[in-house]
């Protein structure tokens, strides 16, 4: 609801992770100080008005003084012409008077729109002094309601908001997702099936990318220096590892790789600075050897992910009817901490993702995919989604979320591809501005 808290939507705007963040203020949370505000602005907006019509009356009055001054010397000329006609009547042709006369007074008749001109102005300069002065009352008296000090007070109560506000968005993984922006291609490689990824606990300057061809009995692991790196296809080391990977679901989190042994349920911690296997154990009951796949098949028994709280695990087992099951992991033991039955069939999930303890699935791996349901470990309920999800390559093998990041990394029929993602938040505030 608006009137709840603060409402933020987050979303990253580009592959290099800048982020763009929208607050909404809630209805009920708007400062006290709303009404003087208002009126600030009201009187605000009169000062600029009257200012606006004090520098057209400048602009005026000046054009009309200089048209005064050109007229002076025409005045005089015809009142000395005047005298000379009252001395010398005798001598004086009434008929060249009277023309000269006569274009005299034509020079001077643009005089009389002038002098209308300024009686308007002096009544604009009366009804000026008086919004002026009603200005002067108006902020005498706000200005004693408010205090000499308030303006810094309030200034100091904005910065703490800001404050606020970006400790808010260094979580800005931690939402409701409601949308997914259209794919952005990094790479075409490799073969229809296979998995990429980034570390999603590493600091942003380490923006190393990992590459896996392939959804079964491989072992070659590509460690890309950058981005760029991997979309150029240079710089990089391999890795073999010790034991053969099962599907596409693994991960990478704190400089380890968690995956899933071929031909077992077994999961796999690997260290890659040491290049060895550090810990290794069994998912009690996880099915394996495509018992309980997504809908494309491939292995995917078994899914590790990733999210702003810790490593998970995504399988299914014979004794929940080959439901999705979403598992906590210790990321240091392999151990299940906890898990949650989510009620919804595996097989029918195209692939799924965690964002911030909610595990959202694709309803196919096809085109005209959507994101179909979301389950909340939180409260440990379910609901049924409409996401809009762009299928751009019609085969979807891979999809991980980047806590990091806050995209999503999916492998698509031969293309490696990243989405944006849009979070809906509402931050609970307490007292007022």
């Amino acid at each position: 609801s608006p009137d709840e808290g603060w409402q933020v939507y987050t979303s990253a705007q580009a592959p290099d992770g800048k982020c763009l963040c929208t607050a909404v203020i809630p209805v009920q949370g708007s400062c006290s100080r709303d009404l003087r505000s208002h009126q600030l602005r009201q009187l605000t907006e009169k000062v600029q008005n009257i200012s606006q019509s004090m520098e057209v009356l400048d602009l005026r009055t000046y054009r009309d003084l200089q048209y005064v001054r050109n007229t002076e010397s025409l005045m005089k000329g015809l009142d000395s012409r005047l005298k000379v006609a009252a001395e010398s009547q005798k001598s004086l042709n009434a008929k060249s008077f009277q023309q000269e006369l006569k274009d005299k007074m034509t020079e001077l008749l643009p005089l009389l729109p002038v002098l209308d001109q300024y009686k308007a102005d002096t009544r604009l300069i009366v009804h000026l002094k008086e919004e002026v002065r009603n200005l002067s009352g108006s902020l005498l008296a706000i200005q004693e309601e408010m205090g000499a000090y308030d303006y810094e007070e309030l200034q100091q109560r904005v910065l703490m908001l800001e404050a606020r506000l970006h400790a808010c968005m260094q979580k800005l993984g931690c939402g409701k997702l409601t949308g997914v922006s259209n794919p952005i291609t990094i790479r075409a490689s490799g073969s229809r099936f296979g998995s990429w990824m980034t570390d999603t606990m590493t600091p942003s300057a380490d923006s190393r990318v990992w590459y896996m061809d392939g959804y079964y009995k491989g072992r070659r692991v590509l460690e890309f220096r950058t981005l760029n790196d991997f979309v150029t296809g240079q710089n990089f080391v391999q890795h073999l590892l010790p034991h053969p990977w099962a599907g596409t679901g693994h991960v990478v989190f704190n400089g380890s790789l968690y995956y899933n042994k071929y031909q077992s349920n077994v999961a796999v911690k690997y260290h890659f600075r040491s290049r060895s296997v550090l810990v290794q154990r069994s998912l009690a009951g996880a099915g394996y050897n495509n018992t309980f796949p997504y809908s494309w098949g491939g292995f995917s028994d078994i899914d590790f992910m990733v999210d702003e709280s810790g490593l998970w695990a995504v399988y299914t087992t014979n004794q929940n009817a080959g439901n999705i099951v979403v598992s906590r992991v210790d990321p240091q033991t392999l151990e299940v901490l906890r898990s949650w039955d989510t009620g919804y069939p595996k097989r029918s999930a195209g692939e799924s993702f965690i964002i911030c303890g909610t595990l959202y699935v694709t309803n196919s791996h096809l085109a005209g995919a959507k994101i179909y349901f979301a389950y909340y470990t939180n409260t440990s309920s379910y609901e049924y989604t409409d996401i809009p999800f762009h299928n751009q390559y019609s085969h979807i093998s891979m999809l991980d979320y980047n806590p990091r990041e806050r995209v999503l990394y999916t492998w698509n029929n031969g293309h490696q591809v990243i989405y944006n993602v849009t979070l809906f938040h509402v931050i609970k505030t307490s007292g007022e501005l």
